[in-house]
């Protein structure tokens, strides 16, 4: 332990981490050292993502230079022609470092003549990917943890196609970063950085585009300018402004940034939009890298939209509108006719969001075999349903949305027109321009929906069962537990895999034959070492094993017209256990 002691000690030159393996090292701490130590931190699902801390395993300046080191030699050597040119995408949020840590990625990439466009202050992290398809930039990098907890920060990376990382370029980049780990003479030198002539500051530009985009997918053109207005601003976004969509309706919108860098974007995305302002809980408006009102700032999580809730309750709305810390993620609730809230689920989001796509485009008069959309592998079936009912193109992918982004480019290589992509987690991607999920797209989308559905006398739980009752009952129950030990969890998965008393009709391997009074009948499991799939023909799994750990059991019913898709992994990014239960049958 001394020699990893030693060895951080002499490469790390920020006095409060240094200090706090100084401690450790003097109180004999063994077990904090190896815990800190004795392991790197993983450059995996999110590029890295993990707990402020000193050490090796942590998020510090350290590895925050020896990851951006590495990945900016990835990047040279795979584009050694162009990548100094088309430089990188930088954007940071509120967490506490993370201005630092962009500073620091932009030195990395500064020191190698790189161009960097460092986004200016506070952005959301949609703006990254946005900018770096506009920019045609080499890769993107934003510093942020989105709904982790305030202890936590990560380094998201994106691809030249403006899409995160996926294979091979993922072991790609952690192989280099264990190559660059020495840091350079300036690495740690942060100052001067926007005096370099590679510095260039887009995010204003940027920032518009966006909005520009959101707007975009805004499709009610009804609203018309009086004829007396110079055409030279009879701009779509002018025009917009006239009136506000939501003007026939008595429909009010209460909206929290849970404490994140959504405000500001939001806010600007409702009034360009064309919608009535909305209601910001003013609590949660500002951002505060402490969280102070919520526990766990995840929108998903029990209790965390209470006091949107409450404000709504004062103001008399119909809605609450959530977005995460980053403002990639969307959640919403509905006020019913009995005074109750109910708060949709990612699925049922989806789902809504879904339908309203899917009659946007047989309006349009295109073919629908040319519509695509996508979902994660645990996320509801609903949408598979749709697909086999109206007869456009549904493709499944792995969880995260660096499969969803990326099976999402290919669909488009093969010609077809992907209009929206989820997965159950509350990420939505609603526009063509981000392979990505966007919260504040996703919001205006929504709130669009809101109002015509409004305007048709219908609440959007009522259009829900309207989808039930055509594509078939669908409901999710999921949940997880917490294990921070790896050894556990491979322990879990093997016996998944090994059910000796047990023997089943669609595998000889020995998994369990059923669940509850439910036969099994299919099964895929894609963890690691595993990759079976019973219903191919070379029973290999078409979704790729992608290191983790993940299992589906299809079990059903004849009788009772009830499938059950059934599906357990870990997390990507928290040390979670999860289990999705994907439920479909007839409604009743």
């Amino acid at each position: 332990m001394d020699v990893l002691v030693s060895e951080w000690l002499r490469l790390d030159q920020n006095i409060t981490t240094r200090a706090e393996i100084e401690e450790l090292s003097r109180s004999g701490n063994e077990e904090e050292l190896r815990t800190r130590l004795a392991d790197r931190i993983e450059f995996g699902t999110a590029g890295l993502r993990g707990r402020m801390e000193a050490g090796f395993s942590r998020m510090n300046d350290l590895t925050i230079i020896q990851a951006s080191q590495g990945l900016c030699a990835y990047v040279l050597q795979q584009n050694p022609d162009t990548a100094q040119d088309e430089g990188i995408v930088i954007g940071h949020d509120h967490r506490y470092n993370s201005e630092r840590w962009a500073l620091l990625t932009a030195r990395a990439f500064i020191s190698k003549g790189v161009k960097v466009y460092l986004h200016r202050g506070l952005v959301h992290t949609p703006l990254v990917p946005f900018s770096v398809g506009r920019l045609r930039a080499a890769c993107g990098v934003m510093i942020t943890a989105s709904h982790n907890p305030k202890n936590d920060n990560g380094y998201k990376v994106y691809w030249q196609n403006a899409v995160q990382i996926i294979e091979p370029h993922d072991r790609g980049i952690a192989e280099s970063i264990k190559a660059n780990l020495e840091p350079g003479p300036s690495a740690w030198s942060v100052d001067d950085v926007t005096e370099s002539p590679l510095y260039f500051d887009k995010t204003e530009e940027m920032t518009e585009l966006y909005l520009d985009q959101v707007s975009s997918q805004i499709h009610d053109k009804s609203v018309k300018p009086p004829s007396t207005m110079p055409d030279a601003i009879l701009t779509e976004r002018a025009c917009r402004s006239l009136q506000p969509l939501n003007a026939s309706t008595d429909l009010k919108f209460v909206f929290t940034a849970m404490h994140g860098v959504g405000y500001k974007i939001a806010m600007r995305a409702i009034e360009t939009a064309g919608f009535k302002p909305f209601i910001a809980v003013q609590a949660q408006q500002e951002p505060n890298p402490d969280f102070p009102t919520v526990p766990f700032p995840n929108p998903e999580e029990k209790g965390a939209l209470n006091l949107a809730i409450e404000e709504a309750n004062k103001q008399g709305a119909d809605y609450v509108f959530a977005v995460d810390p980053d403002a990639d993620r969307f959640a919403a609730a509905e006020k019913q006719a009995d005074g109750k809230w109910t708060q949709f689920t990612g699925d049922q989001l989806g789902t809504l969001l879904a339908s309203s796509i899917l009659d946007r485009y047989k309006k349009s008069g295109k073919p629908i075999e040319k519509l695509a959309m996508v979902a994660s592998a645990v996320s509801s079936k609903m949408l598979e349903s749709m697909a086999k009912a109206e007869g456009f193109k549904f493709a499944e992918c792995l969880t995260g949305f660096k499969w969803i982004g990326n099976t999402a480019l290919n669909l488009e290589a093969g010609g077809y027109d992907v209009k929206f992509g989820y997965e159950e987690a509350i990420g939505f991607m609603c526009s063509p321009e981000i392979r990505d999920k966007d919260g504040v797209t996703a919001m205006v989308t929504f709130a669009e929906m809101t109002v015509a559905s409004r305007a048709e006398g219908k609440r959007l739980s009522e259009r829900l069962n309207d989808l039930y009752n055509k594509y078939g009952y669908h409901q999710t129950k999921n949940g997880y537990f917490v294990c921070r030990d790896p050894e556990v969890i491979k322990k879990i998965f093997a016996r998944l895999g090994s059910f000796p008393h047990y023997s089943s009709t669609v595998s000889s391997a020995a998994y369990p034959s059923g669940a509850a009074s439910l036969p099994l009948t299919a099964v895929r499991d894609l963890t690691t070492g595993s990759a079976y799939d019973s219903e191919t023909e070379d029973r290999k799994p078409v979704l790729p094993v992608s290191g983790g750990n993940m299992i589906t059991f299809k079990l059903g019913s004849a009788e009772e017209g009830v499938q059950v898709v059934m599906t357990l992994r870990t997390s990507g990014t928290e040390p979670k256990g999860v289990i999705w239960l994907p439920i479909f049958g007839d409604q009743e």
